[in-house]
């Protein structure tokens, strides 16, 4: 904590100097304004609404990639859901100060506990060189986190996003965060922050140690950026972990019409769950329990432009994750081709189709971890 707090100071005195060396344009308005508590307050709601028909396509296997005994029992091979039902509200309480508060409603669909409620931070914005926000948020420890919730390019985040959001180091959590651009025309980035490291909506830390991240973020070239992650953390009694990763997105125009969209990660990271879930009386050291994955995602986009048609995806992300290398190792392949019929500007409305394809090296009979391939059809709309 005290190495975060001497980190906060550095950023801020930053920060301070570079504020005095920028020449700021101050319009005659603002220029004669006493009192800043209502300037530029404001209050906004948005939304996004996914709901998704599945269709299990793997004799035995259900909508979850579960197999089961057909003959002792009936899996669900097919249903409708309601995937995502968010709503938000931000409120500008001036140039300075805001709060935003995002809740999944298709939570309440099942289980509530732990969950509907997702974002829950009120940010401080001096400039574009210091932000810090505090409360519940997404940690910045890779692209997907710097990928606005409420687009999905396909049919959902990738397998280790979840896999490390359960683990602590990305997702939802609670605590305290600092942003901004280095240099001023915003190519170098700086992200980093403290927090439980428990997961959301939980009333206190399970321990009494934070987890702590960083992340450098930089445009190298014209729509080309790079990133790469550090975080320091445990969860319940595991003892202190590390994680790490790197990523890349770029948008490639290849003609008036078509442009090509990169984006690739890799992160390895401590399994905290498999650890604490282990109960054999001598267990390895934690630095045993290694979570590593790596994906591409290539999506091929064909700018229509008519009035109703804006646009059509063609994606297919390949993903390699194995959830417990080094003790249990059983990697897992994911494909997922998909197509996107775009209605409205930025993922307004559309409409996706496409299968995942789960492949084990080890399958294991009567659970997830069995080669399965699932169809779907999903309409999201923003608002």
């Amino acid at each position: 904590m005290k190495k975060f707090c001497f980190f906060l100071l550095i950023c801020f005195s930053l920060n301070c100097y570079l504020a005095k060396a920028q020449q700021i344009d101050r319009t005659s308005v603002k220029d004669s304004l006493t009192n800043y508590s209502a300037y530029k307050r404001k209050l906004t709601f948005a939304g996004v609404l996914q709901t998704r028909y599945l269709l299990s396509l793997n004799k035995d296997v259900d909508i979850s990639g579960k197999n089961f005994d057909g003959t002792l029992s009936k899996g669900i091979s097919n249903t409708f859901m309601i995937r995502r039902a968010r709503v938000m509200v931000k409120g500008d309480i001036n140039d300075h100060f805001s709060a935003n508060i995002l809740a999944n409603l298709a939570d309440f669909s099942s289980d509530p506990t732990n969950k509907v409620l997702e974002n829950a931070y009120i940010r401080y914005s001096l400039n574009k060189y210091f932000h810090v926000q505090a409360g519940q948020f997404r940690p910045f420890f890779g692209i997907e986190d710097a990928i606005s919730v409420d687009i999905i390019r396909t049919l959902d985040f990738s397998n280790q996003y979840y896999a490390f959001g359960k683990n602590g180091w990305q997702s939802f959590q609670t605590g305290l965060s600092v942003f901004g651009n280095i240099i001023p025309d915003g190519k170098l980035r700086y992200f980093a922050g403290v927090y439980n490291g428990n997961n959301k909506n939980k009333p206190s830390d399970d321990n009494n140690t934070k987890n702590y991240y960083g992340r450098l973020e930089a445009d190298l070239l014209k729509n080309v950026t790079v990133g790469v992650n550090a975080g320091s953390g445990s969860m319940a009694a595991s003892g202190v972990g590390k994680a790490y990763g790197a990523d890349a997105s770029a948008k490639i125009p290849l003609s008036k019409k078509f442009d090509l969209l990169l984006m690739t990660e890799f992160k390895t990271g401590a399994n905290f769950l498999a650890y604490n879930a282990d109960k054999q009386p001598v267990r390895p050291d934690l630095s045993e329990y290694q979570m590593r994955g790596f994906y591409f995602f290539p999506t091929l986009r064909y700018n229509h432009e008519s009035k109703r048609l804006r646009a059509i995806e063609f994606s297919c992300r390949y993903e390699y994750f194995d959830e417990n290398y080094k003790v249990q190792s059983n990697p897992r392949q994911t494909f997922i081709p998909n197509v996107s019929l775009i209605f409205a500007d930025d993922f307004y409305a559309a409409i996706q189709c496409g299968v995942a394809i789960d492949r084990f090296k080890n399958q294991i009979p009567l659970t997830t971890a069995y080669n399965n391939s699932l169809g779907y059809v999903q309409l999201q709309i923003r608002f």
